[in-house]
């Protein structure tokens, strides 16, 4: 016969969590598993940038290289004021993008009160926008 002493408390029955246990459990690993994502979070915002600036500069550059291959005489005809619209990108890469362009003729100083007749260049701006922020812009001077 056993003679030992049954402890209701510890029958078979009643083991296990109680509800308020089972939250507190919740509760820690949530705040653990926040703690553990958070950074992720931040690398894929970083990463968003990165990639949004590389498609910028692409855009900026091929715009560059179009004016520039463009008859020297024609630039500021075609490109004086090139729009900066966000119809003309048909892949959704690019959407919210849009970009621009600005082509000035300049003079060349010679001296401090005396530019140079000689000489022509058009100062050629392009500026490229993520929903209607400035991301790149490129400045080149280009001559005949």
């Amino acid at each position: 016969m056993n003679t030992e002493f049954q402890d209701p408390k510890h029958d078979m029955r009643t083991r296990g969590f109680t509800l308020a246990e089972a939250m507190m459990a919740m509760v820690v690993l949530g705040i653990a598993a926040a703690g553990v994502l958070l950074p992720f979070a931040g690398g894929a915002k970083v990463r968003a940038e990165g990639m949004r600036g590389t498609l910028a500069a692409n855009l900026a550059s091929d715009l560059m290289e179009e004016i520039v291959n463009t008859d020297y005489n024609q630039i500021i005809d075609k490109y004086g004021t090139y729009p900066d619209t966000m119809a003309e990108f048909t892949d959704p890469m690019y959407a919210n993008f849009s970009r621009g362009a600005n082509c000035v003729e300049v003079d060349v100083p010679v001296s401090s009160d005396e530019f140079s007749e000689d000489v022509e260049f058009i100062r050629v701006t392009v500026w490229v926008k993520y929903n209607g922020c400035e991301i790149v812009v490129i400045n080149r001077l280009i001559t005949k």
